[in-house]
């Protein structure tokens, strides 16, 4: 009988890395390689012990075979010093820089650690867990961005303080808009506006950051919100962005044209500190950070409502759906959702119902020729090895967070009515997931919304939404705001906007000529009553209200400004009004 042979088992390798991503190895003369390796997993981790009795349980990330033997890789996270003086700490890129001197399995396995270096830093949470929660009241650091005249200018308003200290029982809950009375103008304020808790939570980390590390750089990985106004101020206390809000990166003399200096990319060290934004960052940004040993998850800001949404994408691929990602392509947080859901699943993306029209056609028909459509009409905005055939059998939708949740919802019951004509009433629960199945529509993007809509049903003169020119939750509060008010209603950045009781420079979101401001009529009649003469149409009504990267400052400021445009004599004193607020108690009426 011919001898049987019997295939060696599988050899554990275990790579543990610390809290900045670098890698332990074993440095033995002239040679660098693997630190912890075992016949199986309990002798690779009996290693591992001793030198680091602190860390995370191995999880295995993949296999792979060297030299004809299967090696099982399982990632961990160590902390604390190495016990064995052989043992040291590197990045991935300084070990890449040392091709020369790394053993054979070494340098195999590094060649496939491609497709895991976004899991590395996060090894110590469970896959529930999420990045950074946000933080209740008694453990926010309000003060850390108001110590000194001009960021308290920014962020701090008695106003708004006041407003949402009364008119908000819930902060899920929209309630009735708040009306201030200044005499001669009379503000109405939505119950929810302004910064939400995971802007305020990405603040408060990059303020904090900065404080804590004075002799260190600290980078964002691009704009921490849609403001210019907070952006600036962070770049005046030393903070740098690696990249536009598009992605495109800067040099080191701060322009994107670069000249003769780095990429910033390219000078960024392991002592250095990046935070990622609460829009969250893409694999790549992600794995570019990690090969150079720079920690991720402590100073990852990403907002644990955006991660509910790469969540629930996750568990919609396990269940065999596509991923219909409801958001806009070139958007940061779009783009971070995309990256994060191709991992699990395939995924297009969409940007309005119009496009949900057009791939409805395609979902409903078979004629290969129209099929054929879906990859000129989505190209660049769906995974790679997209298969029209198989990839769009069945369905589920998730969102941006600072889009329009009925539009979500239209998107969801469109795609609904397109499965139910080809396939019947009874399978489109199987056919099409998202909505209120698994919600990820940001609750403070949407009771912002709800909130201003109590609002809209008040009798107004003007509305004015304040927030970052490429805010797309402003935006949205916009749109909600001329559908009601037309052109009574004004998209501004601050109270300059606010030229005169005639004019206001209103901001160009879409259509002809987007991303510039123009100047439009505020109350011509008004501005032309003459000296002596009594006021015509007064008080006036007016609307106020802040996107989710919007200061209370500049909110109070804006009000500032209206109040400006009317004679003294015919203003109730800021203080007053503040009392009559104070005085309201539980029983604020709008």
């Amino acid at each position: 009988m011919p001898a049987v042979t019997t295939a060696a088992p599988p050899v554990s390798v275990l790579l543990a890395f610390d809290a900045s991503n670098r890698l332990a190895v074993r440095q033995s003369g002239d040679e660098t390689g693997l630190a912890f390796v075992g016949e199986n997993q309990a002798a690779a981790e009996g290693r591992l012990a001793t030198t680091f009795p602190t860390h995370t349980p191995p999880a295995e990330q993949f296999t792979a075979d060297f030299h004809g033997r299967e090696h099982r890789v399982f990632f961990t996270q160590v902390s604390g010093g190495s016990a064995d003086p052989e043992i040291v700490f590197r990045s991935l890129d300084d070990l890449a820089d040392r091709s020369a001197t790394l053993s054979p399995p070494l340098a195999a396995l590094l060649e496939k650690l491609a497709p895991h270096l976004v899991d590395i830093p996060y090894l110590h949470l469970g896959e529930n867990d999420f990045i950074y929660k946000f933080r209740p009241a008694s453990e926010r650091n309000a003060a850390i961005y108001a110590q000194d005249p001009a960021a308290s200018a920014l962020y701090q308003s008695r106003l708004c303080a006041a407003i949402k200290t009364l008119a908000r029982q819930h902060e899920r809950t929209a309630a009735a808009p708040v009306t201030l009375d200044f005499g001669a103008v009379r503000y109405v304020i939505p119950s929810h506006f302004g910064f939400c808790l995971g802007v305020r939570n990405a603040i408060e980390r990059a303020y904090e950051t900065l404080a804590e590390n004075p002799g260190r750089r600290v980078f964002m990985l691009s704009e921490l919100i849609h403001n210019p106004f907070v952006n600036e101020d962070l770049l005046r206390r030393g903070l740098r962005y690696l990249q536009t809000d598009k992605g495109v990166p800067y040099f080191a003399d701060g322009t994107t044209g670069g000249g003769n200096s780095k990429l910033l990319w390219d000078t960024l060290t392991p002592d250095d500190i990046v935070i990622i934004p609460a829009f969250g960052a893409t694999d790549d940004d992600k794995g570019r950070l990690v090969r150079k040993g720079i920690a991720v998850c402590q100073y990852d800001a990403t907002c644990m409502l955006v991660e509910k949404v790469w969540k629930a994408a996750r568990a919609y691929g396990r269940e065999g759906f596509t991923v219909i990602i409801h958001g806009k392509s070139e958007h940061e947080e779009t783009k971070a959702t995309f990256s994060n859901t191709r991992r699990h699943a395939p995924a297009v993306i969409v940007r309005n119902l119009d496009e949900v029209r057009a791939l409805g056609e395609i979902i409903a028909s078979d004629d290969p020729a129209v099929r054929a459509r879906f990859y000129p009409l989505f190209a660049g905005k769906h995974t790679p090895d997209f298969d029209v055939t198989r990839h769009l059998e069945r369905v589920a939708v998730v969102n941006q967070t600072t889009l329009l949740m009925n539009e979500t919802l239209a998107i969801i019951e469109h795609l609904k009515s397109v499965y139910r004509a080809k396939y019947g009433e009874a399978t489109v629960p199987e056919r099409v997931g998202g909505g209120a199945r698994r919600d990820t529509l940001c609750y403070a993007t949407q009771v912002n919304q709800d909130a201003l809509s109590r609002a809209l049903a008040e009798p107004l003169d003007a509305a004015f939404v304040i927030g970052g020119k490429n805010s797309s939750n402003t935006y949205q509060l916009f749109r909600l705001c001329e559908q009601r008010l037309g052109a009574k209603a004004f998209f501004i950045q601050n109270e300059a906007n606010i030229r005169s009781r005639a004019t206001v420079d209103h901001y160009l979101y879409v259509g002809a000529g987007a991303g510039r401001t123009e100047p439009r009529p505020l109350w011509p009649s008004f501005a032309k009553a003459s000296e002596g003469t009594a006021l015509p149409d007064l008080p006036k009504r007016v609307l106020v209200t802040g996107g989710a990267s919007c200061p209370d400052g500049i909110i109070q400021q804006v009000i500032t400004r209206l109040n400006s445009l009317f004679p003294v004599e015919e203003l109730r004193p800021i203080e007053s009004v503040l009392a009559g607020l104070e005085g309201c108690g539980g029983g604020l009426k709008g």
